[in-house]
């Protein structure tokens, strides 16, 4: 009998030691949190069981290695909790859009808000957490508190185990090492989907990056800028430059797209509208890609982590109206230092948004052309008389709730996807709802020109649209954005930039003929788009290079 209570006592392990917890819980992540992972690589030519197995055993022991660190009886409990909790959503996020959690992942959580959010929850998200994070947390709480242990034989024991954790993972690794070796390199999003050490690394580095950055005030850019002389009686300039959001070139029907997703654009004449289809972002992401768009350096020279001043600084220091609109979740610091509202905060004196723009939750980007003459009309009457750069940030098809970025007479693609949880629709219903924000923001952008037209007695009114970044549709089980950007498809990457010059306008008449349609399937990208901008407003500083303004070229 005494023999049998050991073989059990052997089996079922003091589950008050904090060591047993990181252990356990570390196998429940391991093998459970990451089945996404498994199915992946399960489905992978050429993974045996054993390979699958081992990858397994590999996970739990690095999981149970790191976390052996945290296996302090006043912590662990707290730590684990959360863990689990993030390893369950997790889960189910890499699971059902085949996104992976890398560092721009915790810095689109950050800078996400609740409209954002909300887009994001489903019951499918619920059950998960429940079995994956909340049961083991219930039971884990459960547990009575450890024996009182010397401080030496805590600190031993939590080296010891996070050793033989080290160890037992580097002799699996050994033993399918050419397998595991060929199938990292070939296949490098498999390091951003270990749950839950992507979310350890990941915040950490985000932490660390944040704690060491440079403090106090952006980086002065352009201190020398200025405008160039206009001409005797040449009306100022008025750019609208219209970022859009989560917009792929290749869904619109100006670039080549089967599709009639740009019915109004393709009516405007051709020598004054201009598509350019082969544009690369500067991220995949939203927060990665605004603040690079709107710097000088380009994307392989700049650094998040060195806050400096952007675009806007430099045209509001050259003496320009700057106004910054936004119907998203917010600018990302770029328009901190000049004038800047969202769609439903209206100027004083302006008349209410029409019924059916704004529904309490969110607007559609149409709000965006609501009270400009109001909202113009307040800002510095003499920047004015030297020009104005209106910047109108989109929600654009900011997914997984395509459905809810057209309204309701603006859908010509049916049926559509009407779930946030995409991978529970047909894909072409998925492919419908997002070619119906593509539709929406075709109808935006014509209606933004029409109001320019009302705008020329006054100024020299142009227009520049393009996206931040892309977005995956179910391509290779991928949806939505932010895979890193050495890994990212092009679906992520290829984006849309659109022109309007009036032929009647000042800067067409500098121009040379044909040379704005020559510029269609140049190679471009978001390295361009600072110092076009100041180009076509006539803006100059020591940080404008004309090798980067995509009209210097066309310029007489």
């Amino acid at each position: 009998m005494s023999l049998l209570k050991r073989l059990l006592a052997w089996f079922q392990p003091d589950t008050t030691r904090p060591l047993t917890q990181v252990w356990l819980c570390s196998l429940w992540m391991g093998v459970l949190a990451n089945l996404p992972l498994w199915q992946q690589l399960h489905g992978m030519p050429g993974s045996r069981l054993s390979f699958l197995l081992a990858f397994v055993g590999m996970v739990t022991a690095a999981t149970g290695a790191v976390l052996s660190l945290l296996a302090w009886p006043r912590f662990v409990k707290g730590a684990l909790v959360v863990l689990l909790m993030s390893a369950a959503a997790l889960a189910y996020f890499i699971g059902a859009y085949g996104i992976v959690f890398d560092p721009t992942m915790v810095v689109n959580m950050v800078q996400t808000d609740a409209r954002e959010t909300r887009d994001l929850l489903s019951w499918r998200l619920a059950a998960t957490l429940l079995a994956l994070g909340v049961l083991p947390a219930v039971w884990l709480l459960r547990r009575p508190a450890a024996p009182a242990q010397a401080l030496r034989q805590r600190v031993l024991g939590n080296l010891g185990s996070f050793a033989l954790g080290l160890l037992a993972m580097v002799l699996l690794a050994l033993s399918v090492f050419a397998t595991l070796s060929s199938t990292m390199r070939n296949n490098k999003t498999l390091r951003y989907m270990v749950t839950p050490l992507n979310a350890v690394y990941s915040v950490s580095a985000v932490g660390v990056r944040s704690l060491s950055g440079p403090k106090g005030p952006p980086v002065v850019i352009g201190a020398d800028a200025q405008l160039l002389p206009r001409a005797d009686g040449a009306k100022p300039p008025l750019l609208l430059l219209v970022v859009g959001e989560t917009a792929r070139a290749m869904n619109f029907s100006l670039n080549g797209y089967a599709r009639p997703t740009n019915p109004e654009l393709a009516k405007l004449p051709a020598d004054q509208l201009i598509s350019l289809r082969q544009v690369s972002s500067c991220g995949t992401a939203t927060a990665a890609s605004l603040p690079c768009m709107f710097a000088p350096q380009g994307r392989a020279d700049f650094d998040a982590d060195k806050p400096q001043e952007n675009l806007l600084d430099v045209l509001q220091r050259a003496g320009l109206a700057v106004l910054w609109l936004d119907n998203q979740s917010g600018c990302k610091g770029l328009c901190d230092r000049v004038p800047n509202s969202f769609t439903a905060k209206l100027p004083a004196g302006a008349a209410p948004l029409p019924a059916g723009l704004c529904d309490g939750e969110e607007c559609f980007d149409e709000a965006l052309l609501h009270a400009l003459d109001a909202r113009i009309a307040a800002l510095d009457p003499a920047r004015l008389q030297r020009g104005l750069v209106l910047v109108m940030h989109q929600m654009g098809s900011h997914g997984p709730a395509y459905f809810k970025r057209s309204p309701a007479d603006l859908k010509p693609f049916q049926p559509e996807c009407r779930s946030n949880e995409l991978q529970q629709c047909p894909r072409e219903r998925v492919v419908n709802g997002y070619d119906n924000t593509i539709a929406t923001t075709d109808r935006l952008l014509a209606r933004a020109i029409d109001w320019l037209g009302t705008q020329t007695s006054r100024f020299d009114a142009g227009m520049l649209y393009v996206s931040d970044h892309g977005e995956s549709l179910g391509e290779n089980g991928l949806y939505l954005h932010g895979m890193p950007y050495a890994i990212a498809p092009k679906e992520q990457t290829h984006v849309p930039m659109i022109f309007w010059v009036p032929q009647a306008g000042a800067l067409a008449a500098t121009l040379k003929p044909g040379c704005l349609q020559a510029l269609r399937d140049q190679p471009a990208s978001h390295d361009h788009l600072f110092h076009t901008v100041m180009g076509w407003v006539g803006a100059r500083a020591d940080v404008y290079q004309p090798g980067r303004d995509l009209l210097a070229g066309c310029r007489r």
